[in-house]
């Protein structure tokens, strides 16, 4: 997709799906065989037994094998497709729309580049319409957000896809982003999004597409490299981080770059050593800040997000470090640069090491 369709999605139909605060609901199995139990991480994992029915965001959805045609939505998000190929499922995916051009895992980017697309073109709101969805026959498609399955943003429903025969699911962390009927519980977890999130969807995935021992691998080693960086940074005050996406200024009422707070944004921080400058605060946040709360930020460390590749981010940090010259940040010309590492999907642990190393003073 244009990356400037993707900027403009941004600012206009799913605005609050990049920033907003938002946790999983429920996607446990409720036949077949089970990921496994116990703590995120330690799960024993098993083989699928098909058919294989799980609990996504209220629906019962039955698997009677492992899907082998996947559609992929766009949403802003490239979350989903990153977990499908670092589990080894490239393969099953007819056609993707998730693509940011950037990543963190500099292999990442080639990789999606590879994926088929399926010709898929976009709609108003910059997603696949119905008819596309539909006329491609796939057996399973995948949104990041709930709202990947509004007719009114012209998407096929998740009763057209059953009454199609296609299977649809949504990243469980977002059951409620987008559902105007979304449930109490569901509603509350939107607050609690974190790096576990990430892991969760993968595990996920390990269980419908059967390579449950694979995802339970690849989440061990992700959660170990974060892990890691958390015990060098015992005993070590945390410094104030501030995340800023220049390139997502659309998102700010006053023009500013998109300042990142809460849910996944302060746990990626807090697992880098650090701290939120805006700990704690709401996707209001970054829709709403003024250059007087940004000048007034307590800021040690400036993290700035590349959003297309064609930005320059060493050059954001300069126009960042002269617009803000009381920041500590701007007095040491203290930052770091990242791009997907910070949103859910995969990439967590790449943004949690660029972060800690300039927390550390070995960036």
């Amino acid at each position: 997709m244009k990356l400037s369709g993707r900027a403009a999605l941004v600012g206009t139909a799913v605005l609050a799906l990049v920033a907003s605060l938002i946790t999983a609901c429920g996607s446990g199995a409720s036949s077949g065989t089970p990921a496994g139990s116990g703590t995120p991480g330690t799960q024993t994992p098993t083989k699928t037994t098909y058919p294989l029915t799980i609990d996504n965001c209220g629906r019962k959805i039955t698997f009677q094998r492992a899907p082998s045609r996947v559609l992929i939505l766009n949403g802003t998000s490239v979350g989903e497709v990153e977990s499908f190929i670092m589990l080894g499922l490239d393969k099953t995916i007819l056609a993707d729309a998730q693509h940011y051009g950037v990543s963190d895992d500099p292999e990442m980017v080639a990789k999606i580049d590879a994926l088929p697309t399926g010709g898929l073109t976009m709609n108003k709101n910059f997603d696949v319409p119905a008819e596309q969805v539909l006329a491609a026959r796939p057996d399973l498609v995948v949104s990041t957000w709930a709202g990947g399955f509004d007719a009114k943003n012209g998407m096929a429903t998740r009763e057209q896809l059953t009454a199609a025969g296609i299977n649809s699911l949504v990243n469980p962390t977002n059951c409620a982003q987008g559902d105007p009927n979304a449930t109490a519980a569901e509603k509350k977890a939107l607050a609690a999004q974190g790096i576990d999130s990430s892991f969760d969807f993968m595990t996920l995935l390990g269980q419908i597409f059967d390579v449950q021992q694979r995802a339970a691998d690849q989440v061990t080693e992700l959660r170990d490299r974060i892990d890691a960086v958390q015990k060098t940074n015992t005993g070590t005050p945390p410094k104030k981080v501030l995340i800023a996406y220049p390139g997502m200024s659309m998102m700010n009422a006053n023009g500013l770059p998109a300042i990142m707070t809460g849910g996944i944004y302060d746990k990626v921080i807090a697992a880098a050593g650090g701290v939120n400058s805006f700990a704690g605060k709401d996707s209001d946040t970054t829709r709403t800040l003024n250059a007087e709360q940004l000048a007034a930020a307590d800021v040690d460390v400036l993290v700035v997000g590349e959003f297309t590749p064609s930005e320059k981010p060493d050059a954001e940090a300069a126009k960042l470090f002269a617009a803000y010259p009381q920041w500590n940040a701007s007095k040491t010309k203290t930052y770091a640069v990242v791009s997907d590492g910070v949103y859910l999907g995969p990439m967590n642990a790449w943004a949690v090491e660029k972060i800690s190393k300039v927390i550390r003073g070995r960036g």
